[in-house]
């Protein structure tokens, strides 16, 4: 499975953000991330603990990164943006794509971050339904 790297969400995800997906809100520059933040959502799904992953699955180790890259806050702005363009290039590197229109993942990924915090497993599940529901792969 083919993870996504830092450099990776600053030049393909961070810049297709900011010029993709424009807003009246503009994306602050990468440098000005919180430092640690970004690395870490990327590299939870692809932890192990006693040689074990708690997210065993394709499916798992996608919804725990969308999760992380909104809630997690990585960037001063721009977060649900970079998020979704992540996840785009996540899908994309290992042959997915998801089939979803650009409202319904705008409307879902609103309720993600609008999810309370004490809800994290439950977003996460639900994350996990819908791309179930919504990626294919790639011919």
């Amino acid at each position: 499975m083919k993870t996504l790297t830092v450099k990776e969400v600053e030049y393909l995800a961070f810049r297709l953000a900011q010029e993709m997906l424009s807003f009246n809100e503009p994306i602050p520059d990468f440098s000005t991330r919180f430092p640690n933040k970004l690395e870490s959502c990327l590299a939870v799904p692809f932890q192990t603990f006693l040689g074990k992953s708690p997210y065993t699955s394709f499916t798992s180790k996608a919804s725990i990164l969308f999760y992380l890259m909104i809630k997690s806050h990585p960037f001063q702005n721009g977060n649900k943006r970079i998020a979704m363009t992540a996840l785009f290039v996540f899908l994309h590197k290992n042959g997915k794509w998801v089939t979803a229109d650009t409202q319904e993942l705008y409307n879902f990924t609103m309720w993600i971050a609008g999810s309370p915090a004490g809800a994290k497993d439950e977003a996460v599940k639900a994350i996990e339904k819908f791309l179930k529901a919504h990626v294919i792969k790639l011919s």
